[in-house]
């Protein structure tokens, strides 16, 4: 018999949920830096061909 909607929403949320042997890298993305000047305020832009490339805001610094 299937799992009702209600049991397969609990057992998303629990897979969902940290768990203490998983580390918390999960809940948000490594900061990048700037590999000119070592700056963290970097904008994601499309780059050429449509993909993707960064920009320092810092000091103008594009990489891809």
């Amino acid at each position: 018999m299937a799992a009702s909607s209600s049991e397969q929403t609990d057992d998303l949320l629990a897979a969902a949920e940290p768990r203490a042997d998983r580390p918390d890298s999960t809940d948000r993305p490594a900061p990048l830096h700037c590999p000119s000047c070592g700056s963290s305020h970097v904008a994601q832009v499309l780059g050429d061909n449509g993909g993707v490339s960064y920009v320092c805001t810092a000091c103008g610094h594009s990489w891809s």
